[in-house]
Formats: structure tokens, C-alpha cells, sequence
């Protein structure tokens, strides 16, 4: 039996699936959200969600989008709770040059000890590849993170071989 994960999708990623599929990256990070999720649905990973999240997505302006996000935090397994550690690592971050809510993201995703916290902000990517000697949780693109963990797992049951 493979590992079930605990992931952390950040608001960029919650996103994906709703964006314009008329740009290739878009439609292969959409796709391969969506298919984590349905990872989700089937109880093969546990969907990790924040306050941070939830502060996030009140900034909005597309409330079609909201609605849909919405609709995908119905299959959040675990919800993290701001404390006064997971406010001090984030300005730990934030004096790293993180921005606010990432920094708020990833201070969640360590709190909670995330297997991975998945991105498609490249920003935040590289930030992530030049602080990973004092990062406590590994963040990753979903289209890498997925085919990686179809290779070590053997986890697509589209593979035929």
C-alpha cells in the first residue's frame, strides 16, 4: 500500500482548475490539480486547509471563482488554526523576503508538518529551492509533484505498464 499524503494546496493552485486552459501550462497544472483532488475524493490523500487560505480567498474580486474554490475546500480533511508560532515563523519568513500570505502558507504547511505544500508561483518556487536548508516542508509544482509520485509509486491507474 502506498503513503497517503498530506497536502497543502496554496490559493494559486486552488485556482488552476478555473483559469484560462488556453495556455498549456495552465491546462496541465489545472489537470493535474484536478487530479490530485480526485486523489482526494477517493481518500488516497488528506487535503489540508488554513485560515491563511481562507484570509486569502476573501480578497477575491471573481465570485464565480470564489464559488467554485469554495466548493473544492468541501473535500479539506484537516483546517489549520493561526497560533501565536505559526504568526512567528511567518514573520521569521516574511524577513526572508516571502510575501504575506505565502509566508503564512508555509508556516502552516510546517506547523502542521505537510508532506507537501503544492504551488504553481514560481516566486514562491524559488524562494522555497533557496531556503530549503531552513524550510521544514517541501513545496512543489503539482505537475512535478504528481509525476514524481507516479514514478515512486506506481500510483496512476491510467499506466499500463
Amino acid at each position: 500500500m502506498s503513503k497517503s499524503y498530506f497536502i497543502y494546496l496554496d490559493v494559486c493552485c486552488l485556482n488552476r482548475p478555473f483559469d484560462d486552459w488556453s495556455h498549456d501550462r495552465n491546462r496541465l497544472e489545472g489537470e493535474a490539480v484536478i487530479k490530485i483532488l480526485k486523489q482526494v475524493k477517493a481518500g488516497k490523500y488528506k487535503l489540508v486547509s488554513s485560515e491563511a487560505i481562507e484570509a486569502e480567498l476573501i480578497k477575491m474580486t471573481n465570485l464565480d471563482k470564489f464559488k467554485q474554490i469554495r466548493e473544492l475546500l468541501n473535500l479539506v480533511n484537516y483546517q489549520i488554526i493561526l497560533n501565536k508560532e505559526i504568526d512567528k515563523r511567518s514573520q521569521e519568513l516574511e524577513k526572508l523576503g516571502f510575501s504575506l500570505y505565502d509566508s503564512f502558507h508555509v508556516a502552516c504547511a510546517e506547523s502542521a508538518k505537510i508532506d507537501v505544500l503544492l504551488t504553481t508561483d514560481d516566486r514562491l518556487l524559488k524562494k522555497a529551492i533557496k531556503y530549503s536548508n531552513i524550510l521544514q516542508v517541501k513545496l512543489e509544482n503539482p505537475v512535478i509533484w504528481l509525476m514524481n509520485s507516479f514514478l515512486l509509486n506506481g500510483d496512476d491507474e491510467n499506466d499500463t505498464h
